[in-house]
């Protein structure tokens, strides 16, 4: 929930959008629907949508349904349009989301907790949050201190974020958005900075603490083991929608030729 939503009509209907800075539909897409209600967005479908930036087509033509319980890789070369993707279906939803962007989103002057806790921020009262702030609450500190250990980070716990290196970074947003404690988690190469072990420990309780999951990911070996679908994309088109099962790093190639 890192960014401000805003009401969208589409078809005669409102849908709710993630504005970003140049960043814009494109006319005649049918919108962008969460189901199973009862679950708050624990599954996405995207109808014959698209997005622009600038008035230059972005994304064209997307249709695509993600089922409650899917684990889901969006895959593809630099600028094909993955993390348009990411926010067009963060944009769909209901607040029951978790999102990592690319940039974390974390706030460096203050300290691995405070970014860590900002996860919860919209369940507490304005009141306990700057009691939070000034002295820690030991209860916050105790769950915090088990997500960051997972994660291997727990001594890191009120060391200021900018002094982190940044695959702690990368950590400590994972981290938050665990504790957020959503049904569905979108992760934009929330991966890219650490070691292959340390990804594997983030992937692993990604899936572990989400029912639905969708990744943009570069590393398609740890693609094709964590998540059980894979979606390729490549000039702003949906080119590839196919089970990982049997599937081997090579069978993407041709997403990131030229």
């Amino acid at each position: 929930m890192w960014g401000s939503r805003s009401a969208l009509s589409i078809d005669g209907e409102q849908q709710v959008f993630t504005p970003t800075e140049n960043f814009s539909p494109l006319p005649g897409g049918e919108g962008v629907n969460a189901r199973y209600g009862a679950f708050l967005l624990a599954a996405f479908e995207l109808s014959k949508a698209g997005a622009a930036y600038n008035g230059k087509a972005a994304l064209r033509d997307i249709s695509l349904g993600i089922e409650r319980g899917e684990r889901i890789a969006l895959v593809g070369r630099s600028g094909a349009g993955k993390s348009t993707l990411l926010r067009l279906l963060y944009g769909s939803g209901q607040d029951d989301t978790a999102l990592l962007p690319q940039d974390l989103g974390l706030v460096k002057t203050l300290s691995v907790f405070h970014n860590v806790f900002m996860g919860r921020l919209h369940r507490n009262s304005t009141w306990y949050n700057l009691a939070n702030l000034v002295k820690p609450f030991g209860c916050e500190i105790d769950s915090i201190t088990g997500i960051l250990r997972k994660l291997r980070l727990d001594e890191k716990l009120f060391v200021p974020v900018g002094e982190l290196s940044g695959g702690q970074q990368q950590r400590t947003a994972v981290a938050r958005a665990l504790f957020q404690g959503s049904s569905a988690f979108l992760g934009d190469e929330p991966v890219s900075a650490v070691d292959e072990h340390q990804a594997e420990i983030m992937l692993q309780s990604i899936n572990d603490s989400h029912d639905t999951v969708v990744l943009a990911m570069h590393d398609a070996d740890l693609a094709i083991r964590y998540t059980d679908r894979v979606i390729g994309i490549k000039d702003g088109r949906i080119v590839m929608d196919k089970s990982t099962a049997g599937m081997v790093a090579s069978d993407l190639n041709d997403l990131y030729k030229s």
